[in-house]
């Protein structure tokens, strides 16, 4: 599972762009052997469906799940109210706004009125890049959107300005990209292995911090344009730079990085390692020895304390870290396992139970870190294979695997349908203050976007291959429009506003070199599948059972939930006189 970073990049750039010329020199790390051992599969096919780009997919549920069903129920994913209100019927927005305003003690929460509103639309293209982007976000207010690409550019727009008209692409300055966004910064990084690889904005907006394939990551102000840039050294040395391409003793290559919660720290990953850089103190301050194979991400758990990370790898698991226990032969408080094949991404909703990772083995695990195995457990089987023998995720196809999850799986929830190809694709919770995080949603190499609902059920797929060009008005009505022909986009990363039902998406395009970003946003009753007449026959149908005195059957709730709004939960009957919570 030890993927050379340079050969899967070359082997990414081949697919994608046709370009079979360019090469990088070198190799962090050699394949381990495959444990010769045989298991047998007994999967049923009813599991898997074929596609033409991805092999073997997994069919995404359509029944809510019920470990699903209790976190929503639970309160730790949004309000309760607000769900249980959808139950009666109860949508209107002005309604909502009015009894809330008018009440002895008014109170109105974002979640009472967009907790169940999913951007829905194909989207339109809101910038075109002329080199791949690896990194697409929103600062956690949304007043930001930041990208990071292979040209070794970063941009940061501003996201509360009102959009601009499209321009030619001749008018364009050359290290500026094609778009209709507010270009707030344009800042050239510093050139290090192939690409960046990660960056991340301080809490503040004032700083983002970006990492290659070298063991020091860069930090710089987002205030200027082409600001000075500061060395982040993780290396054991960090007085000695070893030249333009940071290679000799101790040099490693950086997968991922974060700034902690306060601004004042900051977590890498690289070639089997975590560290944790203290900036106040301007050194490093935490080493670990976390993983046998390439860490790809790592997060910190929480939004307070700082204290637990968590690392993510190629070796398929996932491992968390209390700086307070560890000691010189440190082992982790608990490992996340599950996955049969090495770990593309982590995302932590922020609260310190929470976070989801995306998997070679094509699916999305969402998991309690109060459900941990032991180490001693995990000692006992991280020997053996559980994955698919010889599996090159770089490459658009999936064979049916001998497992579909690790004997000892401890995750909450397993979320499938979207393809997990050809590179290291990003998944992520939707915003909290909006929707509670009752949605997760990812990128996939089949060019589309994927929207779950916390149940289980997949509740929206946006597909870019239907995206409107960049001078239709992304806000506008939007028209239909048949897939582009051998228009085959990897979706790498995307991001959820917090402050309105938009998600930007950026994608790797095929049918010419670099990427492009799309908006999708929410386009109301007219993009559902279901039409005003559907929903007033829905409500005719309760308001017949309500005066019958008689309860719904398991599948009349389910034919009623179909005409629910997209990700909407139908709480049962007996929780009907809740009070908000």
């Amino acid at each position: 599972m030890g993927n050379s970073r340079t050969l899967a990049a070359t082997a990414m750039a081949s697919l994608l762009s046709a370009d079979h010329d360019q090469e990088l020199e070198g190799e962090f790390i050699t394949d381990d052997e495959n444990d010769d051992e045989e298991y047998q599969d007994d999967d049923e096919e009813e599991n898997f469906h074929v596609t033409s780009r991805t092999g073997f997919t997994y069919t995404p549920s359509t029944i809510p799940q019920d470990a699903g069903v209790k976190l929503i129920k639970s309160g730790e994913f949004g309000r309760v109210g607000p769900k249980i209100k959808a139950r009666k019927n109860n949508r209107n927005l002005a309604t909502i706004l009015n009894r809330h305003l008018t009440s002895p003690h008014p109170a109105v929460y974002k979640e009472d009125y967009a907790a169940n509103i999913v951007p829905n639309s194909n989207g339109v293209i809101v910038a075109n890049y002329d080199a791949n982007i690896y990194t697409a976000q929103y600062s956690n207010d949304s007043s930001f959107f930041y990208t990071c690409s292979q040209d070794f550019r970063l941009h940061v727009y501003d996201t509360t300005a009102p959009p601009l008209p499209a321009m030619s692409r001749v008018d364009v300055a050359h290290d500026q990209p094609h778009t209709t966004m507010n270009l707030s910064r344009r800042i050239q990084g510093r050139h290090g292995r192939w690409t960046i690889t990660d960056a991340n904005l301080s809490p503040d907006n004032d700083r983002i911090i970006y990492s290659s394939i070298t063991s020091t990551a860069y930090m710089c102000s987002t205030r200027e344009d082409n600001p000075a840039q500061i060395p982040i050294p993780f290396h054991d040395s960090p007085g000695v730079h070893y030249g333009f391409w940071d290679s000799g003793p101790g040099s490693f290559g950086l997968f991922s990085c974060r700034f902690s919660a306060d601004g004042n720290e900051i977590i890498a990953g690289g070639r089997g390692h975590i560290y944790v850089y203290d900036l106040l103190a301007n050194k490093r301050s935490v080493k670990i020895m976390a993983h046998g194979d390439d860490v790809n991400s790592c997060c910190w758990a929480d939004t307070s304390s700082g204290n637990v990370l968590v690392s993510a790898s190629d070796d398929s698991y996932l491992k968390v870290w209390d700086r307070r226990s560890l000691g010189s032969s440190p082992k982790p408080s608990g490992v996340l396992i599950g996955h049969t094949e090495g770990i593309t991404y982590v995302s932590a909703k922020g609260d310190g139970r929470y976070i989801v990772s995306n998997g070679k083995d094509q699916s999305m695990r969402l998991w309690d870190l109060r459900k941990m195995r032991s180490s001693g457990e995990y000692e006992r089987t991280a020997h053996i294979e559980y994955g698919v023998p010889n599996f090159d995720y770089r490459y658009p196809s999936y064979p049916k695997p001998r497992y579909k999850a690790h004997p000892l799986d401890c995750s909450v929830m397993t979320y499938r349908g979207h393809s997990v190809l050809m590179t290291l694709i990003r998944c992520h919770f939707s915003p909290v203050e909006t929707t509670g995080g009752q949605y997760l949603y990812s990128g996939s190499a089949d060019g589309r976007i994927h929207i779950w609902s916390l149940d289980g059920t997949l509740v929206q797929v946006l597909d870019r291959t239907k995206t409107l060009p960049m001078h239709v008005d992304p806000s506008g009505v939007e028209y239909s429009r048949h897939p582009v022909r051998h228009n085959s986009s990897c979706v790498r990363d995307v991001s959820w506003s917090s402050e309105q039902p938009v998600i930007i998406s950026a994608a790797w395009e095929s049918s010419r070199h670099g990427s492009t970003l799309a908006r999708h946003e929410w386009k109301g009753l007219s993009k559902m599948s279901n039409s005003l007449k559907d929903w007033e026959e829905k409500r005719r149908q309760e308001e017949e059972e309500i005066a019958q005195g008689g309860r719904s059957s398991r599948i009349q709730q389910q034919r009623l939930r179909r005409l629910l709004m997209p990700g909407m939960y139908m709480m049962d009957d007996d929780d009907d006189d809740d009070e908000d919570t």
